[in-house]
């Protein structure tokens, strides 16, 4: 079965440094596009970023753009998050999805930025 299981959440500084990351399994991981949302308590789950299979394309939501980074390790079956210079507005559960069929969720990783 599917399997999306993320990691690297933590707490942190405002200015400072996250990696995530999200190992799947259970289906063709080198052949789908991959992304990340994040969620906050009384708020709707919202798109971070997005990787094609190859890596060639990527987008990010504006908040974002210039501080985080996705990117794919296909050889390990696993999809990245850098998250730089994070501010307390990026505070959530962030969880990984595998855009393909009805879409699959991981059980998200919390990420905590005080200022």
């Amino acid at each position: 079965q599917v399997q999306l299981v993320e990691s690297g959440g933590g707490s942190v500084q405002a200015g400072g440094s996250l990696r995530l990351s999200c190992a799947a399994s259970g289906f063709t991981f080198r052949t789908t596009t991959m992304s990340w949302f994040r969620q906050t308590p009384g708020k709707e789950r919202e798109f971070v970023a997005l990787i094609n299979w190859s890596s060639a394309a990527t987008a990010y939501t504006d908040s974002v753009k210039g501080r985080f980074t996705i990117s794919r390790d296909n050889a390990k079956n696993t999809v990245y998050l850098q998250m730089n210079s994070l501010k307390s507005e990026d505070t959530g559960v962030y969880y990984c999805k595998a855009v393909w069929g009805s879409g699959y969720w991981g059980q998200g990783t919390q990420v905590t930025v005080s200022s």
